[in-house]
């Protein structure tokens, strides 16, 4: 995906941010959470809504599921956030916190990459 305006930036090389990886970037003196999960790259604001933390210090996994009483069900593989300071769950295609998912959330930006480039639309 080559930048298609002038907001598209690349941020790093492909080869810098492996599968599984976060990274903070700055873009327009915004800090950016760039995330490879999997291949596919996702974007988010780094500050997490609860107590500032970077998001870049969390992890990215999966997250228990909703399911009837004593099962437990594991889903969203690749796709949760999760803050490294106090836990809390974000969805990496909405930005939507997992426990309040009308009310607390992170700015998600479109990414990818083309031509060796991860790239952000900030």
């Amino acid at each position: 995906m080559p930048p298609r305006t002038q907001l598209w930036r690349g941020v790093c090389r492909g080869g810098e941010l492996p599968p599984g990886e976060l990274r903070a970037v700055d873009v327009d003196r915004r800090s950016i959470c760039v995330i490879n999960s999997g291949g596919r790259y996702y974007a988010v604001r780094n500050r997490c809504p609860h107590q500032g933390s970077s998001l870049a210090k969390g992890t990215v996994a999966g997250t228990m599921m909703p399911s009837a009483p004593h099962q437990l069900v594991y889903g969203m593989e690749g796709k949760v956030l999760r803050c490294g300071w106090h836990a809390w769950e974000f969805d990496l295609e909405t930005g939507n916190s997992l426990f309040d998912p009308g009310g607390q959330r992170v700015k998600t930006y479109p990414a990818g990459a083309s031509d060796g480039m991860v790239w952000v639309d900030a």
